[in-house]
């Protein structure tokens, strides 16, 4: 009887230890979002850097899982942003130009709301920058508290939470972009001496010259990721001191890759790249499909996942609209074998690059390959690493790879990350790797049609559209957008020779207007003597009913056949009260060979009222013509 008894007893005590490990295994987590800004792999110490110092990051990827293979979904904050919040890729909501308040339908909600419908407290410390038009409505709504502030501390008893905390110290204004002075008082004496990173203790990137001067600047990178390790473990600390650590699933990624030129703002694995780890408490551990700690994963991932992800982490339905992966949980989307990035304008410097990878191997199509990897953007440009870099230009003290991010681009690359991780050798250009070029631009293509990327159409057409529509509703609209046309005349852009320009020259006379702004764009990234075999066309342009066609066919005529009626109309349209169309003009500006006879102009728009990225890229040209000094300008920056 004693003997059955014991039995008894410990069968019902093991059940009721079995019943509350499978009720806590059914609560909701809690959840907590670590991100940093301007940020890649390469320089955290868990992803192979030993020259770095973060040894909080590195005891959470211990302890986590850390993915290799974690993309943003662009190259610069706001664009990527926008598609964390929404979990909706920038090409289809229209948001992929930097700041630049898209609207978008009032069914898209930032991915938070529906975390709040199924009890979470959700928090956001601090940034938004969604790059939203209505923002403060969209905020509103997505979080219970948005401030500096705001934390899992306010929530009620019990209450599950998602909290985000966004550190801003490996932003480029602290890399770079400030004076070297600011960043001294606000990174460099805040770190103790031992925790200091000095100009010589890591290597330099092949992509950058290696001497005192750029040492000096890069050591900014450094010691700015050191200080927001700090400022990470302190909030780790407070998370455990308030018995929560034990109940947390803690994420920690960057917002894009490092804020450095040839980084941020350009589109290619080093701007797309971003460090990206998860870290699941033993409550939580059997959620997580890779395994339980010290786990290293491949698995690709981008932006566009962490909305349904986190949804379906709280319990909740995702919306038809996303269509990004689950990650975790028992609806867990299966893995896939590529994904698509894009990058567009950033401040003043218009662009448009897409980009697939399968993690290894990353192919980038430049549509605007008549700028340089490096274009001009004023926020880089008052950098004082960009300023050595031109007078290290200037003074022939480059080489050759470091000298081609000044020259105009090519129309394809195709990088082998694992082997050339700074991206230094562009297979494109390569015979063995033809087939697989092939694939991916043909794979890139048909991605670009079938998810109609309304980010083809010029900025001035899509605030034309925003007036009573919204660019994610628009694309969709039967027979509104007809996107395999324009894509089609898009797809010839970047690539140079008279077979291309003959194809280009013939859409001049297509009726449908983007098509001859995007064979006219393809003309303008043709060299001189191609461009010179087809004046006729190129000036029957400048009377183009479509501005941005005939501002194009104008810069041309300028540069190449000093045509004096080009001259005059680039110079009113400089000063337009419309900013895209000012902006196409003075953005064409920094690439032709004398810009002289714009500057009386150039220094109206500069002293006027027009809007920032004009005002911007207007003191860009200005400073190139050594009219004023590229230094920090706190008038505009």
């Amino acid at each position: 009887m004693k003997k059955a008894g014991i039995s008894f007893l410990t069968i019902l005590t093991f059940s009721s230890v079995l019943v509350f490990a499978q009720q806590n295994q059914t609560e909701k987590p809690n959840i907590l979002w670590i991100t940093i800004e301007d940020t890649s792999p390469q320089f955290i110490g868990a992803y192979g850097n030993q020259n770095a110092r973060t040894p909080n990051l590195d005891k959470l990827a211990k302890e986590g899982i850390r993915f290799t293979n974690a993309f943003s979904t662009g190259t610069v904050c706001s664009p990527s942003r926008s598609a964390i919040v929404t979990g909706v890729k920038t090409y289809k909501l229209g948001t992929g130009h930097h700041r630049s308040s898209v609207p978008i339908p009032d069914y898209i909600k930032g991915f938070p709301y529906y975390l709040q419908q199924q009890g979470y407290y959700t928090t956001n410390n601090k940034k938004t920058d969604y790059n939203l038009i209505n923002e403060r409505k969209f905020i509103n709504e997505a979080w219970n508290e948005s401030s500096g502030q705001a934390g899992w501390w306010k929530r009620k008893p019990g209450q599950p939470f998602f909290a985000v905390f966004n550190y801003t110290e490996s932003h480029q204004s602290r890399t770079m972009t400030l004076p070297f002075e600011d960043y001294k008082k606000e990174i460099y004496d805040k770190l103790k001496p031992e925790e200091r990173i000095g100009d010589n203790d890591f290597k330099m990137p092949p992509i950058y010259h290696d001497s005192p001067e750029m040492r000096k600047q890069f050591a900014r990178v450094y010691n700015s990721i050191k200080y927001t390790d700090n400022e990470i473990g302190d909030l780790l600390a407070r998370l455990e001191k308030d018995h929560l650590k034990d109940s947390t699933i803690i994420f920690f990624y960057a917002d894009h890759g490092e804020g450095m030129p040839r980084g941020k703002t350009n589109g290619i694995d080093f701007g797309y790249r971003v460090p990206f780890i998860v870290w699941f408490p033993p409550m939580y551990k059997h959620l997580s499909p890779w395994g339980e700690s010290g786990i290293v994963t491949d698995e690709l991932i981008d932006f566009e996942d962490l909305a349904p992800t986190l949804i379906t982490l709280a319990g909740g339905k995702v919306p038809d609209y996303l269509t990004g992966r689950v990650l975790i949980g028992k609806n867990r989307s299966k893995p896939v074998k590529q994904i698509f990035l894009s990058n567009d304008r950033s401040d003043n410097g218009p662009d448009l690059v897409r980009t697939i990878t399968d993690g290894r191997f990353s192919y980038s199509r430049n549509f605007m390959a008549y700028q340089p990897e490096l274009r001009f953007i004023r926020y880089m440009e008052i950098g004082e690493i960009k300023q050595q870099m031109r007078k290290d230009l200037a003074e022939g003290n480059l080489d050759s790879l470091q000298k081609s991010l000044f020259n105009p681009r090519n129309a394809e690359v195709l990088f082998d990350t694992k082997n050339d991780p700074w991206q230094t050798r562009n297979l494109a250009l390569e015979s063995q790797y033809q087939t697989m070029l092939k694939s991916f631009r043909s794979a890139l293509g048909e991605h670009m049609v079938a998810n109609q990327d309304v980010l083809l159409l010029p900025e001035y057409k899509t605030k034309l559209i925003a007036e009573n529509s919204t660019p994610y509703e628009y694309r969709q609209f039967p027979g509104k957008y007809p996107v395999k046309e324009i894509y089609d005349a898009a797809s010839l852009s970047g690539f140079r020779g008279l077979d291309i320009a003959k194809k280009q020259a013939a859409l001049l006379n297509s009726p449908i207007e983007d098509v001859r702004y995007w064979a006219m764009l393809g003309l303008r990234c043709q060299n001189p003597d191609i461009q010179k075999q087809f004046k006729k066309e190129i000036l029957a342009a400048i009377k183009d009913s479509y501005p941005p066609a005939n501002i194009t066919a104008a810069s041309i005529a300028y540069d190449v056949f000093k045509l004096k009626e080009a001259e005059e109309y680039l110079n009113k349209v400089i000063q337009s009260e419309n900013a895209d169309l000012a902006l196409i003009a003075i953005n064409y500006l920094l690439y032709v060979k004398d810009a002289k006879p714009f500057i009386p102009a150039l220094n109206k728009v500069r002293e006027g009222k027009m809007e920032y990225n004009v005002k911007a890229a207007s003191s860009d040209v200005l400073g190139s013509l050594g009219i004023i000094p590229n230094s920090f300008d706190h008038k505009f920056d």
